[in-house]
């Protein structure tokens, strides 16, 4: 006797060797032995042999056509040997043989879909009604699939499938992997032996690899565009501003656009100065619940990369109140009353308007103004004369009065760091770029200028003086404004007035740039009701308002972000320079283990193929090799050539005090200038602006 059973979901055939009623020893023809109780035995059989039944089965089974057997089943409940029969049988009363029976039921253990299983050998059948959802469902798959293996083959071809252009965006930064286009990339990635974003950049989903981390930053963070919505235009000055007669200039990088602040040096009669530190007020043109202040809110900052940037107002409101030369603007004046031997006498913040004299800028100025030039000035040789030169000079000497009422005067030099220029000129390109093909148009220069320059920290100075005094005022009045505070190293934004112990100042409110940061703006706000005695948009009732929490919170983050992409796209632009130039050797300084920071250029690297720190310690000068440059994943491999003999550069300084937390951060500078042709910009400072460069 034979038997067919089931065990552990497979169906097995074999010879009986035993059958004690409840259970049968059972000899597979394998020769194993096992023990089957006798509810599991689904059929009985004196031929096939065990060892032939489940092979004839399954050759019959290839015969049988699932939807007639479906149609042939009966409606209600049944045993696979009664539909066997039915099958096999009708019209001849054979019935069915052991092997057709185990065929059908074959058949129906695979077959899911039609027949749905009650229990060991017995099914009935789907209704038609779910049968034909699952046929559907079953169809759409397998065109799903077809489609999956086209589009894998188009994008291994280099071809865009047609599918992928209704949503690019998704598939670039952030592909649903449900999806069938999803799927497909992700096919083709493992055919190809290519990322998925080698695979779209070179099927022309995206033009270069510069517009795919420019549009990786806008997906994340522009999603609606760059693009303003509608507003209603912001209030020109006020003719009820009184006009004060000074001589004000701004000191700002080669065609800035956001001048946010501005100073004035006036000799007063009795001797010593009167100092002005003017910000621009667009505070003044419209207010936190406008349209203009609502597109503040929601932009937050304004975003810089090298050659371009995303404004946080619209251009035209941003030339109405920028402190241009030549233009009379409503301004927040801070006046010092400085004495001859600079003690400051007293101070008092107006709202005003001032006509700009001239827009100074580094490039004209520093060569004539600069440490070297200051280091040989003496009662018989003076300065070489140059426009404001006077002026610069009481700056000068009065900023290193501030730095030292902070105690700061100690960190006046810069420790070697330099300050990056980037120059893209988007009408040009030379085609080089490293051997990975043209990258889109833009050629870049890099160029540098020491940090912590006098023209930077007589600007430095005045800004920090403005922040803290302002910050001040709206403490004492009680008014909430949007603090920078360090404590325990660490620097965070706050409601709370406390100290910045870094700058060395009791509280510290950023105020100084409000045509590209939405703190200072609110800060701006909340200045303007205090001087005008009025109720300030952010008010305090117990607390700060939730509004002012939820600006602070969304800025923090905000800012965070636009910094992290701004020094992404600084990466980027450095390594686009280095294939452009096809630089094959980079001379750099040891930060730390592999950790090393390029000479010429704002770029840290790492190098697993540097020496122990014993052979190239911290501020060994190393000579590299670059082996190869990856412009879509912005990474670059170099090899350790040599330590350059006899040169240690102090790195010291590059501990940052701001908000980097290690010198790994510090991947670019983050005090640079981008320039695009005919267009510069002042960098979105970091934390580092609090003790470096504001303004």
């Amino acid at each position: 006797m034979n038997v067919l059973f089931e065990e552990d979901g497979v169906f097995r055939a074999g010879v009986v060797l035993a059958d004690n009623v409840g259970s049968l020893q059972v000899t597979l023809p394998t020769g194993r032995r096992v023990k089957v109780k006798a509810a599991h035995v689904l059929l009985r059989f004196e031929t096939p042999a065990a060892a032939a039944l489940l092979a004839e089965a399954e050759a019959a089974a290839k015969e049988i056509e699932i939807g007639f057997l479906w149609e042939a089943g009966p409606t209600g409940e049944f045993g696979f040997a009664e539909l066997a029969a039915e099958y096999f049988g009708a019209g001849s009363g054979a019935g069915a043989t052991p092997a057709q029976a185990a065929a059908v039921l074959l058949c129906l253990h695979s077959a899911p879909m039609y027949f749905h299983r009650k229990g060991r050998g017995r099914y009935f059948k789907a209704p038609p009604e779910i049968l034909q959802a699952a046929l559907a469902g079953l169809e759409k798959k397998r065109l799903q699939a077809e489609a999956i293996t086209r589009m894998a083959a188009e994008l291994v071809a280099g071809r865009l499938p047609e599918e992928f252009k209704a949503q690019l965006p998704q598939l670039l930064y952030a592909a649903d992997r449900n999806r069938p286009e999803a799927k497909a990339l992700a096919e083709a990635a493992a055919q190809s032996g290519k990322s998925e974003a080698q695979l779209l950049l070179a099927a022309g989903a995206v033009a270069s690899a510069h517009d795919y981390h420019l549009g990786r930053f806008l997906y994340e963070c522009f999603r609606e565009g760059t693009g303003f919505a509608p507003y209603a235009p912001a209030v020109p000055a006020a003719d009820e501003l009184p006009l004060v007669s000074v001589r004000a200039f701004s000191i700002d990088d080669a065609a800035t656009t956001e001048i946010d602040d501005a100073f004035s040096v006036t000799p007063r009669a009795e001797g010593g100065w009167h100092i002005g530190v003017h910000i621009a007020a667009p505070g003044l043109g419209f207010a936190a619940d406008s349209d203009l202040g609502q597109i503040a809110r929601r932009r937050l900052s304004t975003v810089y990369m090298p050659g371009q940037k995303i404004t946080m107002l619209p251009e035209a409101v941003v030339d109405q109140f920028t402190l241009a030369a030549g233009r009379t603007v409503p301004a927040i004046s801070l006046y010092l009353e400085v004495a001859s031997d600079l003690r400051l006498l007293g101070r008092s913040t107006q709202l005003n308007r001032i006509t700009i004299a001239e827009n100074l800028r580094h490039h004209e100025i520093e060569p004539l103004f600069n440490a070297t030039a200051l280091a040989a000035v003496t009662l018989t040789q003076p300065l070489a004369d140059f426009p404001y030169r006077d002026e610069l000079m009481v700056l000068w000497d009065f900023a290193q009065v501030l730095a030292a009422g902070r105690g700061q005067q100690d960190k006046a030099d810069s420790g070697g760091r330099k300050d990056y220029n980037f120059v893209v000129d988007w009408a040009v390109n030379d085609g080089r770029d490293g051997g990975q093909g043209v990258d889109g148009p833009g050629v870049v220069t890099i160029s540098a200028r020491p940090r912590g320059s006098p023209l930077d920290t007589l600007v430095a100075e005045l800004m920090i003086f403005a922040n803290a005094t302002w910050g001040g005022e709206l403490r004492d009045a009680g008014i909430p404004a949007l603090y920078r505070v360090q404590t325990g190293g660490k620097v965070r934004m706050s409601t709370v007035a406390a100290a910045h112990e870094g700058l060395g100042v009791a509280c510290y409110a950023w105020s100084s740039s409000p045509l590209r940061r939405y703190a200072d703006l609110v800060n701006q706000w909340q200045l303007i009701a205090w001087l005008r005695n009025e109720p300030p948009p952010f008010v305090a009732q117990s607390a700060p308002s939730t509004d002012l929490f939820a600006a602070l919170r969304d800025f923090e983050l905000t800012y965070a972000a636009y910094a992290e992409f701004q020094r992404h796209m600084e990466r980027y632009w450095c390594l686009r320079w280095l294939a452009q130039t096809d630089t094959r050797t980079l001379e750099a300084v040891v930060l730390k283990e592999s950790l090393v920071r390029a000479m010429d250029l704002p770029l840290v690297l790492r190098v697993p193929s540097l020496p122990e720190l014993g052979v190239a310690p911290r501020g060994a000068r190393v000579r590299l090799t670059v082996e190869s440059i990856d412009l879509l994943t912005t990474e670059i491999r170099v090899r350790f050539v040599e330590v350059v003999a006899g040169v240690i550069v102090d790195v010291a300084a590059d501990g940052e005090s701001g908000d980097a937390d290690d010198v790994a951060a510090d991947v670019v500078n983050p005090v640079a200038t981008h320039v695009a042709t005919g267009v510069t910009t002042k960098a979105a400072l970091s934390a580092d602006e609090d003790a470096a460069a504001a303004g």
